[in-house]
């Protein structure tokens, strides 16, 4: 049952954190930014989101530390938004899942040739 609880908080979470990178934060050091993932933990207190940023190595490092330093601004608005007893605490972390999606691509095609 917590699980159920966690990944409906967490598919909340992802919807509204992709509103607020978009509208809210005006740090230009963040980019453009998607939110691919959020993973809650079974007790709603610790949120992992998992971000995609387009860009170089550079551009990436610094729009996680926008994202860092506007954490507590991130976790303010979430907690106006969805009503839970505690906002859960965030960590940002890259998803690499496209790169290497990519990567696999581009060695199939070498394969083909």
């Amino acid at each position: 049952m917590a699980e159920l609880r966690a990944n409906r908080v967490a598919e909340q979470m992802k919807k509204e954190l992709g509103d607020i990178l978009t509208r809210k934060i005006k740090d230009p050091r963040v980019g453009f930014v998607t939110v691919t993932d959020v993973e809650v933990s079974g007790d709603l207190q610790q949120a992992k989101v998992f971000i995609s940023v387009l860009g170089d190595e550079k551009k990436k490092q610094d729009t996680l530390m926008g994202l860092t330093k506007a954490k507590g601004f991130i976790r303010s608005e979430i907690g106006s938004r969805i009503r839970l007893r505690k906002t859960p605490e965030l960590t940002f972390e890259f998803d690499d899942a496209f790169e290497y999606g990519s990567r696999i691509d581009t060695i199939l095609r070498d394969l083909n040739k």
